[in-house]
């Protein structure tokens, strides 16, 4: 029988991303999203259910999420699920818990920072806009047809 674990999910981070590091020196970033359901009774009276859940990326994703991402920032992630199990500490009792391990994601809302900071009163965030780099031309992509003649496109052109 075959299995098959994938989530995709679109919500917001309910606090800011935690950046730490694995003894091996890869990134490692952890927050966490909250998705809303909205739904009508039968009697018509609208409801709303949050979920909301841990999401951890590693490696390049984990540094991308942790530079660009803060509370109240919409997201996709598309990834796994992960079970986690641990003794705890106070009752001695066992404990456990699912997350999502990103595989993918995609920042959504506007490129100079998206929602406001929940904890900013509405306001703008702060946070300094990151670098961009310098507006020059894009190089043409160049490939090779079939006949062995040098084909070249714009950036325009190529669909990704």
């Amino acid at each position: 029988m075959a299995n098959f674990n994938k989530v995709i999910l679109v919500g917001n981070l309910t606090r800011d991303p935690q950046l730490k590091y694995l003894p091996s020196q890869m990134p490692v970033v952890e927050f966490g999203l909250a998705v809303n359901h909205k739904y009508k009774l039968k009697n018509g009276e609208d409801r709303e259910e949050v979920l909301f859940i841990d999401v951890s990326a590693f490696g390049k994703q984990a540094e991308i999420i942790n530079q660009y991402c803060q509370k109240g920032r919409p997201l996709l992630v598309e990834g796994r699920l992960k079970y986690d199990t641990w003794e705890d500490k106070q009752g001695g009792g066992k404990r456990s818990k699912h997350s999502v391990v990103i595989d993918n994601f995609q920042l959504l809302g506007s490129r100079d920072g998206g929602a406001p900071r929940a904890d900013s009163g509405g306001a703008e965030d702060q946070r300094p806009a990151p670098a961009r780099a310098q507006s020059r031309p894009a190089p043409a992509a160049r490939t090779e047809s079939p006949i062995g003649e040098e084909t070249q496109f714009k950036e325009d052109d190529i669909p990704f």
